[in-house]
């Protein structure tokens, strides 16, 4: 299994872990990269994966993106582990700027006007309807009365605007990463099918010189 570990990390230390990798996020990507070039099939059908899971960055849809990568590249025909390292290109550092690109795009669409107070406010507002999810399940076993007006201010201020116009750009991002992807994808495995025959040759000659040799102190 590709991410499969002996040790289970502590929560705590698994969320420490998303925010900022051991090592950095220079580590965290060369990682990624190496994986890409050692999953097998084909370079387009690892390309496809590839395509699946950067374009799920661009929705707003927030703890399902690995779900949705499965589904996607199950569609598109592409490598499933691909899809699930691709999500990788969304994380801390590039939440913000695609959240920001997602909105302006989906309020033009829209032809709603666009808060540039929101790109301060994109976590508070996430924050904000968290907790009136909150508050309102905790209202269904209280006293309490349910209040849906962050909720409702999020979804027309920010989810189905991000939703829409995420699809625009995550689609451009999408098609970059597998047009990049694939040819890299292809001379990595041609250098290392090379390597591997070059390996594979030195052996069998190897082999043939022993086998000589054997045959001489026979005689």
């Amino acid at each position: 299994m590709v991410f499969k570990r002996r040790d289970r990390r502590p929560i705590l230390q698994t969320l420490l872990d998303f925010l900022w990798p051991r090592g950095g996020w220079t580590r965290a990507f060369h990682y990624v990269k190496h994986r890409l070039h050692r999953l097998p099939g084909s370079p387009e059908f690892i390309g496809r994966g590839i395509w699946a899971g950067v374009f799920v960055c661009f929705t707003p849809l927030f703890g399902l993106h690995f779900v949705l990568a499965i589904l996607i590249s199950r569609i598109v025909k592409g490598s499933v582990l691909a899809s699930l390292l691709a999500t990788f290109v969304g994380n801390p550092l590039t939440f913000l700027p695609i959240g920001v690109i997602s909105l302006k795009t989906g309020h033009f669409l829209l032809g709603t006007m666009f808060d540039e107070r929101v790109e301060k406010s994109l976590v508070r507002k996430f924050t904000e309807a968290w907790g009136d999810l909150w508050h309102n399940f905790v209202s269904l076993f209280s006293d309490q009365r349910a209040d849906w007006h962050a909720l409702l201010r999020f979804h027309e201020e920010v989810f189905f605007p991000y939703l829409v116009g995420g699809i625009i750009p995550g689609i451009i991002a999408a098609s970059v990463a597998y047009y990049l992807s694939v040819p890299v994808i292809r001379a990595y495995q041609k250098r290392r099918a090379g390597r591997l025959k070059s390996k594979l040759d030195a052996l069998r000659k190897k082999a043939l010189h022993r086998s000589k040799k054997k045959k001489d102190e026979i005689r």
